[in-house]
């Protein structure tokens, strides 16, 4: 499993034994669950992910979501959605009252925040609202996700109509890692924007990971 992909063309789940935990994640935060799971030994944890294509295509979110919930709403008795608001303006919300009780989604309105830790994004934000974020997946990515995602390569004239608000990149890193840094720098450039770059190792998703793994042992 590479985090890259879907998870859709895994076996379905088994019924599990005990009270265990369905996490279901964009795929662009799959690498990200998968080692904090191998590092804390969650092995209540089960994963699934929607396409981290989705990315680019908020609205087809909540319909995902709602029908991944419904696959596997009988299985588990506790489902955490690893996804902020992102962009689908309170639908991923909606989705999760209507499916019940024992669904939380992670804080804030995008993987930046809660990557960052709320206060400190609003903090970044307010200091500079004309910004692009990146994290280590969207670094190792924006060739598909941002220049082609984008039609970029097709249309480089497109690039000042895009951006034409911001004045800044910064990269939000997982992993310590130089050449994503660099990688990131020249994503920056080639944007034509500033750079800035802060480590924020993986901020309240693992934190909220490990309290919903607590609610279940």
């Amino acid at each position: 499993m590479n985090g890259l992909e879907p998870m859709d063309s895994l076996e379905p789940i088994k019924s599990p034994e005990g009270s265990r935990l369905l996490v279901i994640a964009c795929g662009a935060l799959a690498r990200e669950i998968v080692w904090l799971q191998k590092l804390n030994g969650w092995s209540q944890m089960d994963l699934q992910c929607l396409d981290a294509e989705l990315h680019n295509r908020p609205k087809l979110i909540p319909k995902k979501l709602r029908e991944k919930i419904e696959q596997y709403r009988s299985q588990y008795q506790h489902i955490f959605v690893a996804y902020g608001d992102c962009g689908t303006g309170g639908e991923i919300d909606r989705v999760i009252a209507e499916a019940g009780e024992s669904i939380e989604r992670l804080p804030g309105a995008h993987c930046y925040s809660f990557y960052a830790g709320e206060q400190d994004f609003t903090q970044m934000a307010e200091r500079e609202l004309g910004t692009f974020y990146l994290t280590d997946f969207l670094v190792e990515h924006f060739d598909r996700l941002v220049i082609k995602g984008l039609k970029l390569d097709l249309y480089p004239e497109l690039r000042d109509q895009y951006f034409a608000n911001y004045r800044l990149v910064t990269y939000l890193s997982q992993r310590q890692d130089a050449d994503l840094v660099v990688r990131a720098e020249r994503a920056a450039e080639f944007l034509g924007l500033e750079f800035s770059h802060k480590h924020s190792g993986y901020g309240d998703l693992g934190k909220s990971l490990k309290e919903q793994i607590l609610q279940i042992i």
